[in-house]
């Protein structure tokens, strides 16, 4: 495919023209300016994308998982080959810094191809044995069919990895709907997998929000998995509860980073800072929302602000640049109202302005003074802006960290081992980093609590949620 080209949906192996007229116009971020087009899906174009991934599903489920794995793993090693050329791709609809892409996105999502190409092989029940006399039983673990999976513009490439991935070792087949601002590098990845998949098991369709909502509410897939906005995943799951299909959510997140009164307060601030503000803190695991001892909330902040200054946005091919503009002008408006609806008792102490010229920039920005009722505080705000607040005790860092409708991510930050176990027992959240925030492996477990949603990606946990379980029981008489 070529970039700048209008782009097309890729079905059955091969490049399909919507069947609609309908487009959406695509910007390069970093410039403001327009950077193609891509089809809008209609429900004719959801039914041949779900046709052909339930034709794929009767030969991709009966594929022994040896063959699954190879297939995998000659995606992971062409996309590894061509990591260059999609790095250089995701920057285009993304805007971020080129060579952090390459260092810190490109060699873990093909790690993570790796992982669940050896996964694919450690299906197995819990199981076999006598329960009842005369009487065997099994257990079977089964790809649950055909997946419809959704995924959001802040990692396009790595979350068409986290969904297909586990699903297609599992033995489901998908058809993906990439969101409308980033769909490149996902077409170039089911142009890619095509080499060394059956045609229909990873299907690649364009559109809107609307478009996934049919996806969503069509018969034909078994399950559905997205990554998105809390109001996304309250409309899927609505949307599949008609039909009683699986669902699998990762949603928004306000992760609370506790600094105790003993942490190293620089090694803190520096970690917090690049955590915060990494991919312009569109990440829903952004540390975003700073609890910090009031007995070092002075000297932290000061820490903080020396460290959000040094850490400037920039266009992609700016190598001295950690962060790249936001995705839209719209999602840039969305950051300025935060901050420009923010109460009297709030302290704007670093950044705070959106950056003019070329594209949707905006400044890493530091706030302290919030309350813990305040809108910075309790919702999420997806953009590089980090909020302070001081407690009088663990205790009450604790009750900050909890006190909001999310529960994705954390961090705690102490020299304090037993704080550090107690912490991360009681934080109510699905991941706690210690003295660190954001780093991912392939085989831990990535997903969250109440509104931030339910299912795991990565790990086992991810690649048993593409699948069902089947008692098998077997009279072998008395």
């Amino acid at each position: 495919m070529n970039l700048g080209e209008p782009l097309h949906n890729f079905v059955g192996g091969a490049w399909r023209p919507a069947l609609t007229d309908e487009t959406v116009p695509l910007v390069n971020p970093a410039t403001g300016r327009p950077a193609g087009t891509a089809p809008v899906s209609g429900e004719a174009d959801i039914d041949a994308a779900v046709r052909s991934a339930q034709d794929a599903f009767e030969r991709w489920r009966d594929t022994p998982p040896g063959e699954r794995q190879r297939a995998l793993l000659r995606i992971a090693d062409a996309l590894e080959e061509r990591s260059a050329e999609f790095a250089a791709a995701e920057t285009v609809h993304t805007g971020k810094p080129l060579h952090l892409v390459v260092r810190e996105e490109m060699g873990p999502l093909t790690d993570q191809i790796r992982f669940f190409a050896g996964a694919a092989r450690m299906l197995e029940g819990r199981s076999t044995g006598e329960y009842l006399p005369g009487h065997t039983s099994s257990v079977r673990r089964e790809p649950v069919g055909v997946c419809a999976q959704v995924t959001p513009w802040n990692y396009p490439l790595m979350m068409a990895v986290w969904k297909f991935a586990p699903a297609v070792a599992a033995g489901n087949t998908v058809v993906l709907k990439p969101s409308d601002t980033t769909p490149v590098t996902t077409l170039m990845l089911a142009e890619l997998a095509a080499e060394f998949l059956p045609p229909g098991v990873l299907n690649v369709v364009c559109g809107t929000r609307e478009t996934g909502r049919r996806l969503v509410r069509h018969p034909g897939p078994a399950m559905v998995s997205v990554t998105g906005s809390v109001r996304a995943g309250t409309d899927v799951a609505s949307a599949a509860s008609a039909e009683v299909k699986r669902v699998h959510l990762e949603l928004g997140g306000k992760a609370p980073v506790l600094v105790a009164a003993d942490a190293d307060l620089a090694h803190a601030a520096r970690g917090i800072a690049e955590a915060g503000l990494y991919n312009a803190g569109q990440d829903c695991a952004s540390a975003c929302r700073i609890v910090v001892d009031a007995s070092v909330h002075d000297a932290f902040v000061e820490h903080l602000v020396r460290e959000v200054k040094e850490l400037t946005p920039g266009p992609p091919d700016n190598p001295g640049a950690w962060f790249g503009p936001l995705n839209s002008a719209a999602q840039r408006e969305r950051v300025r109202g935060f901050l420009e609806r923010l109460p009297a008792h709030a302290r704007t102490v670093a950044g705070g302005s959106a950056l003019p010229g070329e594209g949707f920039f905006h400044e890493g920005t530091v706030v302290t003074g919030l309350r813990q009722d305040d809108e910075a505080v309790q919702e999420e705000i997806f953009g590089p802006v980090l909020t302070v607040q001081a407690s009088a005790d663990d205790e009450e860092a604790l009750r900050m960290a909890n006190d909001v409708r999310y529960g994705l991510a954390s961090s705690v930050w102490t020299r304090d081992h037993r704080r550090a176990v107690s912490m991360a027992r009681r934080i109510d959240a699905g991941i706690v980093w210690i003295n660190c925030h954001m780093p991912t492996a392939a085989e831990m477990p990535h997903g969250g609590f109440k509104q931030s949603g339910y299912g795991k990606d990565l790990s086992a946990y991810g690649l048993e949620d593409y699948t069902r379980v089947k008692h098998v029981m077997t009279y072998t008489g008395t």
